[in-house]
């Protein structure tokens, strides 16, 4: 601040004294227009601000979203495919499970007529072959001569495989050349 002094030349003369510096510091005057010009300012930009801030949150979770939901529409797809190979290994477990007790239920039939065959005479022939559950057998047959049937029967015997070898019928059909005899013996496979 610049001071000025008015006073005659003479008052200031007589008493010579330096002029005093002083500083002082003032505050610039308070203006409530323009303090609520910069409030109105700072709460618009802050506004702005905030909105930004929620418009690129916004923007983010819808980008979330739509990728949540292209993912559970791909798992849906993954799921349904899980589903129908769980179909068919359960189908192929059934199938499988069919097939062992197929080739379980074989192996004794296939047993008993490869015994069989080896017990028939040359001169012997099977004309009916019945076998029941529980594996018990009614062979009908024709040969050339009751030996021939007899030699069948202890065979069978002898195999070790049958058992309770029994004959229901041996008679000689005149009627057909050469006199077949014609018989019928039931057994028990225990192979």
């Amino acid at each position: 601040m610049i001071r000025i002094n008015l006073a005659p030349e003479a008052k200031r003369r007589r008493g010579i004294s330096l002029p005093s510096l002083s500083l002082s510091l003032s505050l610039p005057s308070l203006n409530l227009g323009t303090l609520f010009g910069v409030v109105y300012v700072l709460t618009i930009v802050g506004i702005a601000g905030y909105w930004v801030m929620l418009s690129t949150e916004r923007t983010k979770l819808t980008t979330e979203i739509a990728a949540g939901q292209a993912e559970l529409a791909q798992l849906k797809v993954t799921i349904g495919q899980v589903n129908q190979v769980r179909a068919q290994a359960q189908d192929l477990r059934r199938r499988l499970a069919v097939l062992e007790e197929l080739m379980k239920g074989q192996a004794r039939p296939i047993a008993l007529v490869d015994v069989f065959a080896n017990v028939i005479p040359k001169d012997l022939w099977i004309t009916g072959f019945e076998t029941r559950e529980d594996f018990r057998l009614k062979v009908s047959g024709s040969a050339f001569s009751t030996t021939a049937v007899s030699d069948f029967m202890q065979n069978l015997r002898s195999s070790g495989k049958f058992q309770d070898v029994d004959i229901v019928i041996s008679r000689r059909d005149l009627s057909k050349p050469a006199g077949l005899v014609t018989f019928e013996v039931t057994c028990r496979f225990e192979g």
